[in-house]
C-alpha cells in the first residue's frame, strides 16, 4: 500500500476519548486525525503487530508451510548431544 492511499472511515468513538484527542492535538498543534492515526499505529505496531504476526504463522500452518515439532527436538537433542560430547573431548 502506498503512503498516500488513503480510505475514508466512520468510527463511533466515546465522547471524553474524542476530548482526549483534541486537547492533545491542540497542545501538539496538530489536528485530530493526525493524533489518531498516531494512536492507531501505535497499536500496530505493537499489540496489532503480534497479532499479525500469528495470523500470518497459523496461515503458514494451513499452507502446510510448518515443521514438524518432533523434527526440531530429534535436532536440538543432537546439537546438545554434539556440544556434551565435544566438551568432554575437550576436558578429557
Amino acid at each position: 500500500m502506498k503512503v498516500d492511499d488513503k480510505t475514508q472511515v466512520s468510527i463511533r468513538v466515546p465522547a471524553a476519548m474524542i476530548g482526549d484527542f483534541e486537547r492533545i492535538a491542540r497542545a501538539l498543534d496538530r489536528d485530530r486525525t493526525w493524533v489518531m492515526l498516531r494512536a492507531f499505529r501505535t497499536y500496530l505496531d505493537g499489540e496489532g503487530r503480534q497479532l499479525l504476526d500469528e495470523i500470518e504463522g497459523l496461515d503458514q500452518l494451513d499452507a502446510g508451510e510448518g515443521i514438524d515439532l518432533d523434527e526440531v527436538l530429534d535436532e536440538a537433542e543432537a546439537i546438545t548431544a554434539a556440544a556434551h560430547s565435544n566438551r568432554r573431548a575437550k576436558a578429557g
